[in-house]
């Protein structure tokens, strides 16, 4: 993805940085087409293998009384087809409730259990901490995944004598390179990647998810004007788009292990 790259402070270098694999958490269907979606197309078109993982079904969401008893399903959906529009196909849930989602040892021990099973290079997840100054960001499940996947990824993760019936299972420690956060507050990001040559294939992944958005244009406007926000943010000449993120190296050249 070096060419979808723009410099930045952050301690990511797509020339240095080879990724291969990555795996995104988020708490309900919609929050990585809103967040991320373009750089998971850039990935995917580059042959980055990405794979997704809802913590909680979205059973909460939604607008029409009517739909109450299939929304999980309409979600589900909705979400499988999204993804296939940015070259995603390998879908997992946690099966969460909706607005309950808590960075509990047993939501931590099933992001482990995935991260070890798929060991990618970057693990990308909605940011922990609270952005003041737009909170619909900080939906408390948002946090809650955050939170969650940070304490999975450290130090659980690499000691393999946490969660001993993992190791047990075959599932051995594993030190990950990268931790990517999304909707943050902006003072954390320090990474923004390029996106305008694929906001067309990020809002169409946006439409899918009709259970969620019954005004799409005003969702176009404020999507497309957020993105040339950030273009303009990391540096992009006027109307470009790009996604910003909090970069995390946790396991680099210099890392000191320590649990």
């Amino acid at each position: 993805m070096g060419s979808n790259a723009v410099p930045a402070p952050g301690p990511f270098d797509p020339e240095k940085h080879r990724v291969e694999r990555v795996l995104c958490f988020s708490a309900h269907p919609d929050d990585i087409d809103f967040g991320a979606a373009g750089t998971i197309a850039a990935w995917t078109a580059a042959g980055v293998e990405v794979s997704y993982c809802i913590m909680t079904d979205g059973d909460a969401g939604g607008f029409d009384p009517e739909q109450r008893d299939e929304i999980v399903r309409l979600r589900t959906a909705e979400q499988q087809r999204a993804a296939a529009l940015v070259g995603v196909t390998d879908i997992h849930y946690l099966h969460q409730r909706d607005g309950f989602l808590e960075p509990s040892h047993e939501v931590m021990r099933d992001v482990v259990r995935l991260i070890r099973q798929l060991r990618p290079d970057v693990v990308l997840a909605m940011h922990p901490e609270r952005d003041w100054n737009r909170i619909q960001k900080s939906h408390p499940d948002h946090l809650a995944v955050g939170e969650a996947v940070t304490r999975a990824v450290y130090p659980a993760l690499e000691n393999p004598f946490a969660y001993p019936e993992l190791a047990a299972a075959g599932l051995e420690a594993y030190k990950l390179p990268w931790l990517w956060l999304f909707a943050g507050p902006e003072a954390r990001e320090n990474h923004f990647v390029e996106v305008t040559d694929h906001v067309k294939s990020k809002l169409a992944a946006i439409h899918v998810h009709t259970s969620q958005h019954p005004d799409v244009e005003a969702m176009d406007r404020t999507v497309r004007a957020l993105l040339q926000d950030t273009g303009r943010r990391a540096g992009l000449p006027a109307g470009r788009s790009a996604e910003a993120f909090h970069v995390v190296s946790v396991n680099g050249p210099g890392t000191i292990a320590g649990f």
